[in-house]
């Protein structure tokens, strides 16, 4: 058996996980867990990368030995450089303002309609391509020389070597899905410079080894390798579903709820754009076809709001409260800034003409039950648009702990789901290394070993499906 390191970032917290892997076994074990506490300064939200960095070499003097170091965070985001290779400030964090009214600017360019030919990549506020037309006036983007995404930014600084994750790059709206390259058009015609990025690197290259600095700081011999995997932790949390063949879905729950399918080629259509469907490219150039739903960032918030009280109790209240009463559309950008979630929902439930939350169990149940008929309408209007009918929903990552949620999609997508594993995007981010290290087979092979070793639970569609149905016209009609 071999040892690899999967450093797996997320929006509220980073960990140092250790695969070991051999020819029939993988297990997984946390060696150091961190928080990932964004920074509110005058100039807006930023990310405390310099915290997070510490976080990574402190798991990685917990892990001990390891063959190999991979590196998987969230999308879109970046930190600058200078000619030295300096870093020019905290990163900003996606959920700043900067990007407000921005998309007007791009478009005026760039048509969305031609912009999504082009990328497919659906239109989010916080997209690389939007915050780097924000920063166009900027100083600090006048004195960069160099733009790293976040994973690659921790590779250089545990490597000193820069490189662009394709996975992660696709995020940008710069990339092209068709060519798996940058798109060029596009970058032209809003004036951003390309040569900012280093070269792309697709999951499985090498990234250079750890530094003399880091093996001293951490303890470790070397050399160790640093491997590229899929860096957007969606793209490993997808290569890591269990799947049996290819006519599956998968939801990757979280902060996020990420629910579409693999294709083997983009979905590019006017339909698609306006259905508001995005092509982000996966391992082996498989592209993920999906939705990207407010997740389960709005019962974060709420549980925030009220105290951070017993979750498990929040669910047992939940799951007593008359099904389907109120819902909310988790995809509204409404919810998309931190505070007041409570109040935001109540006023969306009033707005709409139903029964206002007033309970915490009542709040609770309204979220769970908007989120899987956020899921229902996203898996089923992926198969139309992709012309991919699938028989089982595989969901992944931190929802799979929620039971009364894996039940609830169940129900609402009328479909068999599948949930586990949690740490998905960490086993993900380890196959890769393997893979690369001669260890696993193909990514088939690579999915009948995590359904072979880690824990799953199968949930049956039950429940009247024309609630749902009604529900989601609801929904529909209260949609401005």
């Amino acid at each position: 058996m071999k040892s690899y390191a999967a450093v797996d970032l997320g929006a509220s917290s980073g960990r140092v996980m250790v695969g070991r892997v051999g020819p029939d076994s993988l297990e997984l074990s946390e060696a150091h867990r961190f928080p990932n506490r964004p920074v509110r300064v005058p100039e807006g939200l930023r990310w405390d990368v310099l915290g997070l960095y510490a976080g990574v070499l402190d798991g990685l003097r917990a892990a001990g030995r390891v063959d190999s170091v991979g590196i998987d965070s969230w999308a879109v985001d970046y930190g600058l450089l200078d000619a030295d290779g300096a870093l020019l400030g905290n990163p900003v964090h996606y959920r700043d303002t900067r990007t407000e009214g921005v998309a007007e600017k791009v478009w005026a360019s760039v048509p969305p309609e031609e912009l999504y030919a082009s990328t497919g990549i659906q239109y989010a506020p916080f997209n690389t391509l939007y915050q780097l037309t924000a920063a166009r006036s900027t100083a600090q983007l006048a004195a960069a020389r160099r733009l790293l995404l976040i994973p690659d930014l921790l590779t250089y600084w545990l490597t000193g070597e820069q490189g662009t994750e394709l996975t992660n790059a696709s995020t940008t709206q710069l990339v092209d899905p068709r060519t798996r390259d940058w798109s060029y058009d596009v970058a032209a015609r809003l004036g951003i410079d390309l040569k900012l990025f280093a070269p792309l690197r697709r999951p499985g290259d090498p990234a250079g080894v750890l530094r003399a600095e880091v093996l001293e700081e951490t303890g470790l011999r070397g050399p160790v390798p640093v491997t590229a995997v899929g860096s957007h932790d969606t793209a490993s949390a997808v290569a890591a579903v269990p799947a049996v063949g290819e006519r599956f879905a998968y939801i990757c729950t979280g902060t996020w709820s990420l629910a579409g399918l693999e294709l083997d080629e983009p979905v590019l259509t006017e339909e698609s754009r306006a259905a508001n469907f995005t092509n982000e490219l996966g391992l082996d150039g498989t592209v993920r076809y999906l939705r990207n739903i407010m997740g389960l960032w709005l019962l974060q918030e709420c549980v925030r709001a009220w105290g951070d009280p017993d979750l498990g109790e929040l669910l047992r209240e939940a799951a007593e409260v008359p099904a389907l009463r109120s819902v909310v559309d988790a995809q509204d950008a409404a919810f998309l800034a931190p505070g007041r979630m409570p109040e935001r929902i109540a006023d969306a439930c009033r707005a709409s003409g139903q029964p206002v939350p007033e309970t915490r169990g009542e709040f609770t149940r309204c979220i769970l039950d908007s989120l899987a008929l956020a899921h229902r309408r996203a898996i089923g209007e992926a198969q139309r648009l992709a012309d991919h009918p699938v028989d089982v929903v595989h969901i992944v990552g931190g929802g799979t702990r929620n039971a009364l949620l894996c039940r609830l999609t169940a129900d609402a997508c009328g479909l068999p789901v599948v949930a586990g594993p949690t740490e998905a995007a960490a086993l993900g981010n380890v196959l890769v290394q393997a893979r690369a290290h001669g260890l696993v087979g193909d990514r088939a092979g690579m999915r009948r070993l995590i359904a072979r070793t880690q824990p799953l639970t199968r949930y049956e569609p039950s429940g009247d499906a024309a609630a749902w149905r009604a529900a989601e016209a609801r929904l529909a009609g209260a949609a401005p």
